[in-house]
């Protein structure tokens, strides 16, 4: 029982920080995936871009080759539109990095790659 003990005000304090991000007005808030510029012609200028850039960035930095399956905004567009759709700020990445590394680096845990 002991374990539950320690296990409970973690599960309290997750619970209370989702609660917080849920609160927080995102520039996403009530949007729809093509509201936010995801619609036909993101999908179609993402497969372009992945064709020519077909392995992850962060991966290949680390003498790794992986496929790359996301393209990632360097600087988050948070829906400015011309910087969502300057592929200078496109980079190739796998949802692993995508999701772990880049994700970090946004948190301020770890230092830009780019």
């Amino acid at each position: 029982m002991g374990r539950l003990t320690t296990v409970k005000p973690r599960v309290q304090m997750a619970q209370g920080r989702q609660m917080a991000v849920a609160d927080c007005e995102s520039w996403r808030s009530g949007k729809t995936t093509a509201e936010r510029g995801y619609g036909g012609k993101w999908q179609r200028e993402r497969e372009r871009f992945l064709f020519k850039h077909p392995l992850c960035c962060y991966c290949q930095a680390k003498g790794i080759v992986t496929a790359a399956t996301v393209v990632d905004h360097k600087v988050p567009h948070r829906g400015d539109q011309s910087l969502f759709w300057d592929q200078k700020n496109w980079q190739p990445l796998c949802k692993t990095c995508h999701d772990s590394d880049k994700q970090a680096e946004e948190r301020g845990d770890r230092e830009p790659r780019w």
